[in-house]
């Protein structure tokens, strides 16, 4: 509930916002979010061993931007970034476990300059389906967390009649312009399985994996789909022609970040040692199909936006939340900070973008900071100035504003500053184990032979080579561990002494 001081600023922002935009109509907004999805899992970036028209239809009536970063690969502090547009760790949140024990929360002065609330205090109508996992609100009760975020729950259905209800919403008549997220949870049930072949390979069946695969429209039935290879074609002729290959960095890289792969579940430790070629190439064909359903349930979504007549009058924005290693490295899954966790798809479409069916390879792009400022520039809403993201609307429109040269990404081990061609990444220095919440009392600490890592893009783009111990990169290693200390500082981020490296 808001205060009535909360009322009146909130109703005064709306008038001055309505006056400003009195002039030009405002569009409406419609957010999509995979779960999982990299950025190399579209047609349109050249992944031939899948088809995703729907979302390619996006891209070809707008800008997509090819170097676009998430803040955390993980879901619920990626999910925290873009709702608030600040990094995870300005609340101490480094992995889902921090949302799942309730220990961080979101505080009120955030969630006042949230997506939600700042569209909604603009006059929009704000709706919000599908997959939320986003960390608890400060002082909100657990029926009211969307509403502390300052959205309406449409839709908590997170696959069957998810799409069906944002389409419902779109057909609707609307007195004013809306801002609907429409959170899918696809193509992440490929997380499924690993832990499904662990689980049958060790006599292991946890109750929380066997009560999903019970259910009727659960991720196993989705996966169990998405692994059907096609009918009437041999089994040599598949993998021939059909199955995706293994990454060209499929093996494990010299002079692993050691922080990287320390505290990985059991589960995933087991594929890294355990799965042959044939394994991971299945994986990858069952990641291709839960993308095509995506893309599919994507598109009744658009289709009822183009029936609504609302077409021309929407800013159409899609991204995930994180990527998924693709067999890359020998993994699956995300959590670690290589390019295939890290970098996700980032389209624009709609009024105000003016370069239909271009690629922006040039500029970093961070979705979790930059959506509400892009957001709200399209919208002609004031952008809360305790936010340090950046407008793409410049960039969509073939403008070329002085940009970053320079991006942060984290996690619950590591921290990376990501400058286009050259990433540093730098490891926890201290014990580990017992302030983590996914490995506590597990492991007591990690290999400290390799705390650093240094990957040059342009040369090495599977990251197979850390160059941090070689001696003619040293000034490029310390220009590293500068440009992570002067990122943070610039954009209010506090670093912990435990990632500084000073020698």
């Amino acid at each position: 509930m808001q205060t009535r001081r909360e009322f009146l600023a909130t109703t005064t922002a709306a008038a001055a916002t309505m006056a400003r935009g009195a002039t030009r109509p405002r569009p409406n907004i419609l957010i999509i979010i995979t779960d999982q999805q990299r950025a190399g899992m579209l047609g349109c970036a050249g992944n031939r061993y899948l088809q995703t028209p729907n979302m390619d239809s996006l891209a070809q009536t707008g800008v997509r931007f090819d170097r676009a970063y998430v803040t955390n690969p993980v879901c619920s502090p990626s999910r925290m970034s873009l709702m608030t547009g600040r990094m995870p760790s300005a609340i101490g949140m480094e992995c889902n476990e921090d949302n799942a024990s309730g220990r961080k929360m979101v505080p009120a002065e955030m969630l006042r300059d949230s997506l939600g609330r700042t569209f909604r205090g603009a006059g929009y109508q704000t709706v919000y389906a599908g997959k939320v996992h986003l960390p608890r609100a400060e002082g909100a009760k657990d029926g009211d967390q969307l509403d502390a975020y300052g959205f309406e729950l449409l839709s908590r259905d997170q696959r069957g009649q998810m799409a069906a209800s944002c389409a419902a919403f779109l057909r609707e008549k609307h007195e004013r312009p809306f801002l609907m997220v429409a959170s899918f949870i696809n193509p992440h049930d490929i997380c499924f399985m690993a832990i499904s072949a662990f689980d049958k390979a060790t006599g292991q069946r946890s109750p929380e994996v066997a009560a999903k695969e019970a259910r009727a429209g659960s991720p196993a039935e989705y996966l169990a789909q998405a692994l059907r290879t096609p009918a009437g074609v041999s089994e040599e002729d598949f993998y021939r022609r059909h199955c995706p290959p293994l990454p060209a960095n499929h093996e494990v890289p010299k002079n692993e970040l050691s922080s990287f792969m320390v505290d990985k579940r059991a589960f995933q430790r087991w594929v890294r040692e355990k799965w042959g070629e044939r394994d991971w190439r299945m994986h990858r064909w069952a990641y291709a199909r839960l993308t095509e359903q995506v893309d599919k349930e994507i598109g009744v979504v658009l289709k009822a936006l183009r029936e609504s007549g609302r077409e021309k009058d929407t800013l159409v924005v899609l991204t995930s939340d994180h990527g998924d290693q693709d067999a890359s490295h020998r993994l699956e899954h995300k959590e670690v900070l290589y390019e295939e966790a890290i970098r996700v798809p980032f389209i624009l479409s709609g009024p105000g973008v003016t370069r239909a069916g271009a690629v922006d390879r040039a500029h970093l792009v961070s979705n979790g900071l930059d959506l509400i400022p892009t957001l709200c520039d399209f919208a002609g809403v004031e952008k809360p100035r305790s936010l340090h993201g950046r407008s793409l609307r410049p960039l969509a429109q073939a403008n070329d504003p002085q940009w970053r040269d320079c991006l942060l990404v984290e996690n619950h081990l590591a921290r990376l500053v990501h400058g286009g061609r050259w990433k540093y990444m730098v490891g926890r220095e201290e014990k580990h184990g017992d302030d983590c919440g996914i490995c506590p009392g597990r492991i007591k600490q990690w290999d400290a032979r390799v705390r650093e890592m240094l990957v040059d893009l342009q040369a090495d783009p599977g990251e197979m080579s850390n160059l941090a111990g070689e001696r003619r990169e040293q000034q490029r290693l310390q220009t590293g561990r500068r440009l992570l200390r002067e990122w943070c500082s610039q954009n209010g981020v506090a670093l912990e002494s435990r990632y500084i490296v000073s020698a």
